[in-house]
């Protein structure tokens, strides 16, 4: 017979498998958001083309004007899947690529072009959060910058660190805790609050996962920058 012990270890893999597969299914549909969406309709016949939906950059619900960059982005599912983000048709990070990591992930784009400058993401629960100061100081005006958090972005968090993204456009980032499950687009030298933020507070009463929120998922237009 298997002793309490073995039983509640048992559990808690069953459990943590569950939650696995659960997270995959998740991100299956994310990434049918953002990628194919109109996969069944490029397998039709052509002439039966005026059932076949229109597709925009990142999966979007409708096309950006022009002057605007089209995106896509979602948070972290638990510390299960990664975020993902996507600018004008382009994954910019997810787990497939292999650039995504526990903490803050952070894309930098230049604003008027469009082309990613870098990627990088910085542990907010057992990293150092000076390098992550470092990194926020040295954007330069123009930047594009977007970031999704996934599993923990805030425990590391300081007040130098919250102002300088608030500097960037967040109005949410002095409130981001624990396990709190964020994502923004904001932009180095903005006058004013971006409008492209949503956060979500990590609440026993409101979970979707354990001891996690529901994943994010938001998609815009992000002016260009001119001159």
């Amino acid at each position: 017979m298997f002793r309490a012990g073995g039983i509640l270890k048992l559990a808690a893999l069953i459990s943590a498998f569950l939650l696995a597969v659960f997270l995959a299914f998740e991100l299956l549909e994310i990434n049918m958001d953002f990628k194919l969406g109109n996969m069944f309709a490029r397998s039709m016949p052509a002439d039966e083309g005026p059932t076949k939906p229109v597709r925009y950059k990142c999966g979007l619900s409708k096309a950006c004007p022009a002057g605007h960059f089209s995106f896509k982005m979602a948070s972290g599912a638990a510390s299960v899947v990664g975020p993902k983000v996507c600018l004008e048709d382009n994954i910019l990070m997810s787990g497939v690529k292999n650039n995504v990591g526990r903490g803050i992930n952070i894309a930098l784009v230049n604003g008027g072009k469009g082309e990613l400058i870098k990627t990088d993401y910085f542990d907010m629960w057992a990293g150092d959060v000076v390098p992550f100061i470092k990194f926020l100081k040295e954007i330069e005006d123009g930047t594009i910058v977007m970031m999704a958090t996934f599993d923990d972005p805030a425990t590391k968090l300081n007040d130098e660190a919250r102002k300088l993204i608030a500097d960037l456009g967040s109005s949410s980032v002095s409130n981001l805790g624990f396990r709190d499950n964020w994502i923004f687009v904001g932009g180095k030298g903005i006058k004013t609050k971006s409008p492209f933020e949503q956060h979500i507070k990590n609440s026993a009463d409101t979970n979707k996962y354990e001891g996690w929120p529901e994943v994010l998922e938001m998609e815009g237009c992000i002016p260009q920058r001119q001159g």
